[in-house]
């Protein structure tokens, strides 16, 4: 191979942006609309900022926390 060689891929890329799209359409699910519509439906639910589980771990690192600074204070 010489350096002055120009080697020209677009067709071999084409072709496989052509296998990749079939692929994607034989993977995607037979109502592909609705399962993207419940996927941002379930994307766009409001965070709860403390679950209950949070709140727990928040509750039992405070204490610690606390309890912690006053024996060193003591």
């Amino acid at each position: 191979m010489d350096s002055s060689d120009q080697i020209d891929i677009r067709g071999r890329v084409r072709d496989h942006g052509k296998r990749q799209l079939i692929i994607a359409r034989l993977s995607a699910p037979v109502d592909w609309q609705g399962e993207l519509r419940s996927a941002l439906a379930a994307h766009r639910e409001p965070v709860t900022i403390f679950s209950a589980n949070d709140f727990r771990l928040f509750l039992q690192s405070f204490a610690i926390f606390f309890t912690a600074t006053m024996m060193f204070l003591i």
